[in-house]
């Protein structure tokens, strides 16, 4: 509860008049496009996701890196790109995620791209497999001014764990989790505010309580329980979880066919308020667009003010406002399915 305290001080206090001023034009131009059907937009993003590398160590099933089946190449972000990006769009932005595909810290400069964005004063968080984090790369953690640490932990027993993570050793998630703690007391730091975010599948649905006790143990700041994305769904799959609150899919006897338990809407507010950056500078609209498949342009050749608000940028706001289930990355998706405890 303190954590979660400190955690929300933090982040207000990096707010300024230009940040809130932009996040009210964001949310006034959501609005006025969902009235207007026209896809209208005022300010820039108050969210992105820069991708640090696609490379991963382990194989999920799920997870296109993880089954190295990208049609994009594999790379790592170069600083200077990186560098630009905070430059043109720093001063708005509220929330910086280091994550997209793949593990963020098999990036040797890491760290060091988490430090450019902590001296521009912007809220920075990672999604991690925690399987890099030693001794020296927890401190080193800690010291950057990272905000918040994602640590990805799939269940409580080895063979609960790897029956998703695929290659993964949970002692080693268990004892890089111990070594960022440990560096926070160490430091009397207050950050990063570190989450254990448990996705739930029918492997570890029986490990819940489970978990909330070993995040406690270890004096993690948050435990999360995600949904697992399945790409093929309506013929049911061994990792759908029998308990429906942690279920994005629902059998429909009628139909024959699991089907998505949300209702589907011809709006998104993910194309107003973020997008996703790969490590090769293209804008992606969102991260359910894994492959890349609808580039909205490149920060290598152009400014990110000039892609946003861009005819391409303009007509995919506009394709998701006349009819959003004939996109097929949308299809798939069930933004808001994340049970927080």
């Amino acid at each position: 509860m303190l954590g979660n305290f400190h955690d929300n001080v933090n982040l207000l206090s990096k707010l300024t008049l230009k940040k809130i001023w932009n996040a009210i034009q964001v949310v006034i131009s959501y609005i006025y496009s969902r009235i207007s059907n026209k896809p209208t937009h005022f300010g820039n993003p108050v969210s992105v996701s820069i991708e640090p590398t696609t490379s991963c160590n382990l194989r999920c099933p799920e997870c296109p890196s993880g089954l190295r089946s990208f049609t994009r190449p594999t790379g790592m972000l170069h600083p200077d790109l990186f560098e630009k990006i905070v430059t043109e769009i720093g001063d708005r932005l509220m929330y910086l995620l280091f994550y997209f595909q793949g593990e963020p810290y098999l990036h040797p400069q890491f760290i060091d791209l988490v430090k450019i964005a902590s001296q521009k004063n912007i809220y920075t968080a990672t999604s991690t497999n925690a399987h890099y984090l030693s001794n020296e790369n927890a401190r080193k953690t800690v010291e950057s001014g990272l905000d918040r640490l994602i640590i990805s932990i799939d269940g409580v027993t080895q063979e609960s764990y790897e029956s998703y993570r695929v290659g993964g050793d949970l002692e080693k998630v268990i004892e890089g989790t111990k070594n960022v703690i440990k560096w926070k007391n160490k430091l009397n730091k207050k950050k990063p505010y570190v989450i254990f975010q448990f996705l739930v599948v029918k492997p570890n649905e029986h490990e819940i309580e489970k978990v909330k006790f070993l995040g406690k143990e270890l004096g993690v700041d948050k435990v999360a329980f995600k949904t697992a994305q399945i790409y093929d769904y309506e013929g049911g799959s061994p990792l759908i979880p029998d308990n429906q609150v942690y279920s994005r899919y629902k059998f429909n006897p009628i139909k024959g066919k699991f089907l998505i338990k949300n209702r589907f809407f011809n709006h998104c507010w993910k194309m107003w308020h973020s997008c996703v950056i790969t490590w090769d500078g293209k804008v992606v609209p969102c991260c359910f667009d894994k492959d890349a498949h609808f580039v909205l342009g490149n920060l290598n050749k152009d400014y990110f003010n000039n892609i946003w608000k861009s005819k391409e940028y303009i007509n995919f706001r506009k394709s998701i406002i006349n009819g959003r289930k004939h996109i097929e990355m949308c299809k798939n998706c069930t933004e808001g399915t994340k049970v927080w405890t």
